[in-house]
């Protein structure tokens, strides 16, 4: 079968551009002719307050990608539809409502002359503006099917589309760490990736027993100099270290490397990487019961699970890490990708 993904990939950073490099290699490891349209420029700098690509590639590049379409030019949009009617399928990637402009111009192109599929790694964003629900809508009602990635955000799509929505649960797409597993106890934990309101690192700030410590790892999204005026009002600057900016692929070792464990205190969530990834660097993770995170940590075996907003229960989690670290330590494993590759393709190719 001859399939375009539509999407962020290298040079774009962070889990979207990975997912979509990763389903094109596994697709085309089953035989299909695949290729991946994706951005010269994605999207107006000031709608992504970060960094938005890197220098060098987190995992191994997809080799037949055009980097052609651009926020700027919606003739682009056009003719990348027109290119496309050749496709037998053609799957968006959507991460964001911002996507969705040239999605349609794309689409438009198409004009029906291949399926499409719309990848949904969030249906609607988490902080949400708008003009989010009815760009989404203007897309999903167009495409022949939908790909959730998990029950609560397929219903989410079935409001917004009377298209086939599908589930398929979210599938590892880690680059190649190179983790050394350690038993030492560094008294030390770990808040990694972007900083958002919904990921609660405020709930954190306010969970943190005496004694411990907290490197906090990634760009923030707005919210620094409350955060910053929170650690102070707690009292705990000289036990939290703020590590700002995109973390590249080598240094992520590192900084698992001298923690005691992952916390995810999020408010709610959709699907992550990050139980995985914490559980691939030999950390058990600290979540909330929210989206999928809950699915791939078993409680007090490689993790321990909390209620959501609850900076009890969050505290005393961290505590009863403590009271053991080595023997929760000892229940964490590497998670094998196939199956999860192998169940999401076939959910793919069946929407």
């Amino acid at each position: 079968m001859r399939i375009a993904i539509v999407g962020p990939t290298y040079p774009y950073k962070g889990g979207g551009a990975q997912h979509t490099t990763e389903l094109a290699h596994r697709l085309s490891a089953l035989g299909h002719d695949v290729v991946i349209e994706s951005w010269k420029a994605q999207y107006p700098g000031f709608l992504y307050p970060g960094m938005q690509t890197i220098a060098a590639p987190e995992g191994e590049p997809y080799p037949k990608t055009a980097r052609r379409l651009d926020w700027r030019r919606p003739d682009g949009w056009y003719a990348c539809g027109r290119r496309l009617r050749r496709a037998d399928l053609v799957v968006f990637a959507v991460l964001s409502p911002v996507q969705v402009p040239a999605y349609l111009g794309i689409l438009y192109g198409i004009a029906g002359k291949t399926r499409t599929i719309a990848l949904c790694h969030n249906v609607l964003p988490h902080e949400r503006k708008p003009y989010d629900r009815p760009l989404m809508k203007a897309l999903l009602t167009r495409v022949d099917g939908v790909l959730a990635h998990s029950e609560q955000q397929a219903a989410l799509a079935r409001e917004l589309t009377g298209t086939k929505v599908s589930v398929a649960a979210m599938a590892p797409h880690l680059p190649s760490t190179g983790a050394e597993r350690s038993g030492q106890v560094h008294e030390n934990l770990l808040f990694f990736g972007i900083v958002r309101p919904y990921k609660g690192l405020d709930l954190l700030l306010r969970a943190l027993p005496e004694g411990v410590s907290l490197t906090v790892a990634g760009e923030f999204w707005g919210g620094l100099d409350d955060t910053r005026r929170l650690i102070d009002e707690l009292g705990i600057r000289d036990r939290v270290e703020l590590r700002l900016g995109y973390v590249a692929a080598e240094d992520v070792p590192g900084l698992f490397a001298r923690a005691d464990a992952l916390v995810l205190p999020y408010r709610n969530a959709t699907a992550s990487q990050n139980v995985w990834l914490g559980h691939e660097h030999g950390v058990p993770v600290i979540a909330t019961r929210v989206g999928a995170l809950a699915d791939h940590i078993t409680d007090g075996v490689d993790g321990l699970l909390v209620e959501p907003d609850d900076v009890g229960q969050l505290r005393e989690a961290i505590e009863r890490l403590y009271a053991d670290p080595v023997g929760l330590r000892s229940g964490v494993k590497s998670v094998d990708p196939a199956p999860f590759w192998s169940a999401y393709v076939s959910a793919l190719l069946d929407a």
